[in-house]
């Protein structure tokens, strides 16, 4: 009977040993951190693309986080920075383009500076057309049908072609819709052979894929060359030191990021795109990573 109580008080032992293991397993497990998790927000257009997968590449590879894309129209853009819905954004085009938003943001976010220099917007026609200047327009409405294609409505180049269409009191309507839409349209009318105006910017891929120009702005309604800039906000530093130091020191060109929109442009997707860059360009990348 005593050696029967002795082994049952032992197993009772070894259950209570089990639970306290067990027990502190659990604790240490909700004790874990949660993964660190970057939120990044970009405009939905063919350079901000590029920019924002291969900055959110490399945060996953090489800081180890966890990392959210969303894509938004402007405006939203910069108010999710400065309300701190998003971390970062790689996309700011200043001074011009985004003028309106970073003045509405400024006091709630912080610029790190330009990380791409000779960035332009404008209004782009095919190569095969006579006309140069937006003061000729006036003289070739037939051809154009009046109609500058355009992008997404809440983008700063099409708040400055609206500005354009009045300062040159252009008879032209501009339609909105997206960056595919208005490359789509510009690839059916050269294929056709057709004049065709279109909102566009540098960096760009189509300037690599079709033969084409700005059209000349004398009353400068479009500005001059502009860069991309990093804004971020406020609590980045301090919440992950590391993804600050990365995106204070990300810098390339426009060669450089037209390599990784030529990728998407033919099917690869972002993600896979970024690393394929990142793969082959290690010695520029190794600059950025803290």
């Amino acid at each position: 009977m005593r050696i029967k109580q002795r082994i049952t008080k032992k197993l009772f032992t070894l259950a209570l040993a089990s639970l306290a293991m067990l027990a502190m397993v659990v604790n240490l497990q909700s004790c874990a951190p949660e993964p660190e998790k970057v939120e990044l927000g970009y405009v939905l257009w063919d350079c901000a693309n590029a920019s924002t997968h291969v900055v959110a590449a490399l945060i996953e590879d090489e800081l180890g986080k966890e990392v959210g894309v969303t894509s938004v129209d402007a405006g939203p853009m910069w108010m999710g920075i400065a309300r701190g819905d998003f971390d970062a954004m790689v996309t700011a085009w200043l001074p011009a383009t985004h003028e309106a938003y970073y003045e509405q943001t400024q006091d709630d976010v912080v610029n790190l500076g330009a990380n791409l220099d000779g960035a332009r917007i404008g209004w782009v026609v095919p190569a095969y057309v006579t006309a140069n200047s937006i003061e000729e327009l006036h003289d070739y409405i037939d051809e154009f049908d009046g109609e500058v294609v355009g992008i997404d409505p809440g983008a700063g180049l099409m708040a400055a072609s609206e500005r354009a269409i009045d300062e040159y009191d252009l008879d032209y309507n501009l339609l909105s819709g997206s960056d595919a839409a208005m490359t789509a349209a510009l690839e059916r009318a050269i294929e056709r052979g057709e004049w065709i105006i279109v909102t566009g910017w540098t960096p760009h891929w189509k300037f690599a894929a079709y033969d084409l120009k700005y059209l000349e702005d004398p009353k400068m309604v479009f500005g001059d060359a502009e860069h991309i800039a990093t804004v971020v906000h406020p609590s980045l530093e301090e919440n992950h030191p590391d993804v600050y130091q990365l995106l204070d020191n990300f810098y390339w060109t426009p060669e450089q990021i037209g390599v990784v929109m030529g990728y998407i442009e033919d099917g690869m997707e972002p993600f896979d795109a970024a690393r394929l860059w990142i793969a082959d360009n290690q010695d520029v990348v190794s600059e950025w990573l803290p």
